[in-house]
Order: structure tokens, then sequence, then C-alpha cells
């Protein structure tokens, strides 16, 4: 069993206030509750569940983190420890501040990332066990829309595909810590292209775009560019590619883990469990 430590990111955007949490009436979007359990309860739990997770180093304010030190106990493991770790001004450093307070590989996610599946955890880790520096993980719109038409609205056209990100990155160790350029500006490639552009590349994403090269070629040519070996791991599960961002992805969320929505066979993220000792993991 491959072991890793998890980056979880749990911060609010410096100068603003989201806009779920306020609706229900909370300071922090991870401590929105859904389906009856916080946001960052379901990661705490999907994450100490995993017993290749030997730390979660969570990056919150400090207000946010005595919000969420109650429920810390819940989770406690012997082998696993949970770090706090004060967030920076943006996402990319944030991300390598919990990096550099954790133990290689790391793996890193968001707070609202609850369908988050230990398959898609070892998906990750397999790639980085197989030679790759960095992984960044994507579902297709079919595997997405086959869920909720509404599950997720944009995808990038890349490769003679439509991909979403699952926010989800795994990094081998400190040499791939580059690929944090990924969180440049924020990552918010989608509405800002020029932030995709900077960190893959004018002419990559030209020839992605216009399906001139495939995925293989296109990840040979942003490991040249960033001197690292870069992948993409594609999951089947379209679940890892919603994440709760907005009301309407709530609901979408909030419908998968009540069971409204059909899942496939082992698609979803593992269920709650409350475990209290090490016999009953």
């Amino acid at each position: 069993m491959s072991l890793f430590d998890t980056v979880l990111l749990a911060a609010q955007r410096p100068g603003q206030r989201n806009a779920l949490a306020e609706k229900h009436g909370v300071t922090h979007k991870c401590l929105v509750p859904i389906a009856g359990v916080s946001l960052i309860e379901r990661m705490l739990s999907t994450l100490t569940g995993h017993r290749g997770c030997r730390a979660i180093h969570l990056v919150i304010e400090e207000e946010g983190f005595a919000a969420v030190g109650s429920l810390l106990e819940q989770f406690k493991r012997p082998d696993l420890q949970i770090h706090h770790i004060l967030p920076s001004p943006s996402i990319m450093e944030s991300a390598l501040a919990g990096c550099r307070n954790a133990a290689a590989p790391y793996v890193i996610t968001t707070a609202d990332n609850v369908l988050l599946s230990h398959t898609a955890i070892d998906t990750m880790l397999t790639g980085l066990a197989g030679g790759a520096s960095a992984l960044l993980a994507f579902s297709t719109r079919p595997a997405v829309h086959a869920l909720h038409e509404e599950a997720q609205r944009h995808f990038y056209k890349v490769c003679g595909h439509e991909i979403a990100n699952c926010n989800l990155y795994a990094l081998a160790g400190p040499d791939a810590l580059d690929a944090a350029a990924i969180f440049r500006d924020g990552g918010q490639f989608m509405n800002h292209p020029i932030r995709l552009l900077r960190a893959f590349g004018p002419e990559n994403i030209a020839l992605g775009r216009l399906g001139l090269i495939g995925f293989d070629t296109m990840s040979k040519r942003v490991s040249k560019r960033l001197g690292l070996t870069i992948r993409a791991a594609m999951m089947t599960d379209g679940t890892q590619a919603i994440d709760v961002d907005n009301e309407r992805t709530y609901g979408v969320v909030e419908a998968i883990l009540t069971g409204k929505i059909d899942l496939p066979p082992g698609a979803g993220p593992p269920q709650i469990a409350m475990l209290e000792n090490d016999d009953q993991r």
C-alpha cells in the first residue's frame, strides 16, 4: 500500500464571503452542511478512512480551524496526524505551504470535493508509482453528464475531448513542486484563459484544442516545458469532477449523496464512518 500526505485546501478567498456559507449561516464554505454532514467532515472521513493517508495538512484560517477543531477528535487515528497550515494569499502558495510541511508523495485536493473516492486517490498514487512527477485528474463530459446535465457546465476542449477538472492533484516529491504552477493566480483556467496559456504554453493549447495531438503527446510536450513528467489521470467515474461550487452543484451533489441519482457500480465517495478505534477500520 502506498503511503501519502494530503494537503486539504479549505480557506476562504481573501476578502470574500462565500454565498453558500452565508446562506447556511456558517463562516466558511467547508462548514456548510450537505445531506446532514458538513463538507469538511465528509472530506476528513474520506481521507482518514484511507489507510495510506499518514497525515492531513489542513490549510485554513485561524478562525476556520477553531470552528473545525471540534470535529477533529472524531477522526483521530494513531498513525495519522492532522496539521494546521495558515493560508497564503493565493491558492498556489497555500498548496506549496502545505506541501512544504508534508512528506512526499503529496495528494492535493479541496474541502468542497466531497465526492472524492478512494479509487480516485489510488489512481493518482498508481500514476506516481509509474514514474509521473505530477498528475492532474480529469473526467469527460459523457461521464459527468451521465449523472446529471447540470453537474458541470464548463469543459475544456482539448485533444478531441471535452474534459473537466477534478480538483485532485498528486506530486511525487519536492522536485515536483514546480508543478504547482497549475494553481497560479488561483488556477481558474476556464474563466481566465491567459492563466492556462501561461501554465501550458500557447502552442500546446492550440494543438490540443484543434485535436492535432492526443493526451499522451500533450503530456509529453507540457512535461518538457516544465521539466517534469506530467500526466493526466482520466477518471471514468464522473462524480469526481463534481464539487460543491454553488447552489446548482450543491443540489446535484446532495442528490447523489442521498441516493436520488443512480450511480454506476463503485462510483461515488466512501460512506461516512465515525470510527472510534483502530480495530473498527
